[in-house]
């Protein structure tokens, strides 16, 4: 019997703009690297809070200044985050941050701290974080249809048992989750290399498939432009390679397992951007654990996905990623870091359905307010996309 179905709920905040989000964070955002302290300070003094530490945000132009604002003003617009502090060097680019989050019906403001320094930006910032913290305090999570969940994937430390065990897993749980209006997202361009004509066969439109080849490509014109021959340094990894999969080839057939069987591409989405309807997409993205996860985080989406081989510890401080192995190496020495064990599936003790359900039902207990283990543990893993150097 599925887990899931159109009549399933679960509790949710329901923000000023109708998203609905799992966790109820008053974050405070740095604009650029200069402005950490302000913000760690501020979080140190108010309880409940959540910092987020970055180093960029100077002297970035073009693209790269764009995704970096892209990227923040995602985070700040999650629906996981019931309020924002920005603190940043200049006032001008703070507001932008402001301005485009506020849009969002959400509490937020802005502190420079040039003409005030770190003191008083620091106190300033921190009566309101207080109050945007007892404020959230009294919010209640709300019963919420299934449709309005949005859920990302992305694995990491991939290894034999990923394709064949975990990553499927994850794939079943989306062939449950696409026909009930759940938005959904995978990425990791790099790893699809040598599988890409697969994802393509699954674009549901002939417009979709030339988005999705578009971003492809130009991924390899990366490759081109910098004389990289092959990606034997970084892809497979270490790890990878440790783990059994000998090529990219090998990795990209276990990585696609993770979209399932009967889910469309229903559209394509550059770094950090927000998908307009119901169904998955593809985000063009780095396979970097940390990167992907953020970029989901500012896309939008508020329950993550995380099918690992060799291990992994990865967290983020506003999405919570449900880890997931089928390696029993791994459970027994990382059992820690692991929420869903389903080796029982290459084990041969459980069906792939059922461990798809069984995920299902560890990614509904985590949406009406069950820790996971990164979330336990303290893993706030925000890592931004950078796409070239600075001026």
């Amino acid at each position: 019997m599925a887990v899931v179905n159109s009549n399933t709920k679960f509790w949710g905040y329901r923000r000023e703009n109708g998203r609905v989000g799992v966790r109820n964070h008053v974050i405070i955002l740095p604009l650029d690297d200069l402005s950490n302290a302000s913000c760690e300070a501020v979080a140190h003094n108010i309880k409940g809070t959540t910092y987020i530490n970055h180093p960029y945000g100077r002297l970035q132009f073009g693209a790269d200044l764009d995704l970096h604002f892209r990227t923040l003003i995602g985070a700040g617009c999650n629906p996981n985050v019931a309020a924002v502090v920005v603190i940043g060097i200049e006032e001008e680019w703070t507001n932008r941050i402001v301005e485009a989050i506020a849009k969002t019906g959400k509490p937020v403001t802005g502190f420079g701290i040039e003409l005030h320094g770190d003191h008083d930006t620091i106190l300033r910032a921190s009566k309101v974080a207080k109050q945007y913290v007892q404020w959230a305090s009294e919010l209640r999570r709300v019963e919420c249809p299934i449709s309005d969940l949005w859920v990302s994937t992305k694995c990491g430390e991939s290894d034999t048992t990923s394709g064949c065990g975990s990553n499927p897993t994850v794939g079943s749980a989306f062939d449950k989750l696409d026909p009930l209006g759940v938005t959904l997202c995978f990425g990791e361009t790099t790893e699809i290399t040598g599988g890409e004509n697969i994802v393509a066969d699954r674009c549901a439109t002939p417009e979709v498939r030339a988005a999705f080849m578009k971003m492809f490509d130009r991924y390899q014109e990366v490759i081109e432009r910098h004389k990289t021959s092959d990606l034997s340094d970084s892809q497979p990894t270490k790890g990878n390679i440790a783990g059994g999969l000998t090529t990219i080839e090998e990795k990209a057939l276990g990585n696609i397992q993770k979209i399932g069987h009967k889910c469309k591409v229903v559209g394509v989405l550059d770094k950090a951007e927000m998908p307009t309807k119901p169904g998955l997409w593809f985000m063009d993205s780095s396979s970097a654990a940390a990167e992907m996860v953020t970029l989901c985080a500012a896309s939008g989406y508020v329950v993550h996905f995380f099918p690992t081989g060799q291990g992994n510890v990865i967290g983020n401080p506003i999405i919570p990623v449900i880890k997931l192995c089928a390696n029993p190496r791994t459970v027994r020495t990382m059992s820690e870091h692991v929420d869903y064990d389903c080796t029982g599936l290459l084990q041969r003790e459980k069906n792939l359905d059922q461990t798809g359900n069984e995920l299902l039902e560890v990614m509904l207990r985590t949406c009406n307010g069950r820790l996971t283990c990164a979330e336990a543990l303290g893993h706030n893993e925000f890592v931004m996309t950078r796409l070239y150097e600075s001026a």
